[in-house]
């Protein structure tokens, strides 16, 4: 169900000794389970805080529980502690916690926003963006807002075409066209301010 590697478990157990607790362990859970806006919650977790519905994950040196309710959201996931450079991130990939992206019968729009949501913002939130929809007109163009490191960032045209489009036109074959918005000159905290800083991308 899930697998946790040697890197998160060792991380794991490096946090937990921190904290000087007998028999404490992490617990696991999903929040906003089945909608795009899911994510997964982790904490410390002593044994009289349990409350037996729990499923135990014997680990290194530790035990992780997994919320009852949460767990059929989680089968798989896969837990991994990514070391780089500037330290270390931990990452968690449950797939199935944001639900089935909505049928053919759905509204475009309502198709939109579940890609933006579960696939697309979690791309650009490693650089500390964000997208939002503003508007899908009736021929299939996608209008999208760009906030956070993404606004005024000079690799704008790049994410748009390559990451964005090319995401939203290979899982929602309405869409004719994805356009940018944003006035990138206004940007306070861009991830990448090249000297491009200013122009608007537009498929």
């Amino acid at each position: 169900m899930i697998d946790i590697t040697e890197r998160a478990q060792a991380h794991f157990l490096r946090l937990i000794a921190q904290q000087d607790i007998e028999g404490l362990g992490i617990r696991l859970r999903v929040v906003d389970a089945g909608t795009p806006s899911a994510t997964c919650d982790l904490e410390f977790c002593e044994p009289s805080e349990l409350t037996g519905d729990e499923w135990t994950v014997e680990c290194e040196g530790f035990h992780l529980y997994v919320e009852g309710a949460s767990a059929p959201w989680l089968d798989p996931a896969n837990i991994d502690f990514e070391t780089h450079a500037t330290g270390g991130q931990l990452n968690i990939r449950a797939p199935r916690i944001k639900g089935e992206m909505p049928g053919e019968g759905a509204g475009l729009v309502e198709r939109v926003q579940y890609v933006v949501a579960t696939e697309i913002n979690p791309m650009v939130a490693s650089h500390g963006g964000r997208i939002s929809l503003k508007e899908v007109t009736a021929e299939g163009v996608v209008v999208l807002q760009f906030g956070g490191g993404c606004h005024g960032c000079g690799m704008v045209d790049v994410t748009l075409k390559q990451g964005v489009e090319k995401t939203l036109r290979a899982r929602v074959p309405e869409v004719t066209e994805v356009r940018d918005a944003t006035d990138h000159a206004t940007g306070e905290n861009p991830y990448y301010a090249g000297s491009d800083k200013g122009t608007s991308a537009a498929v």
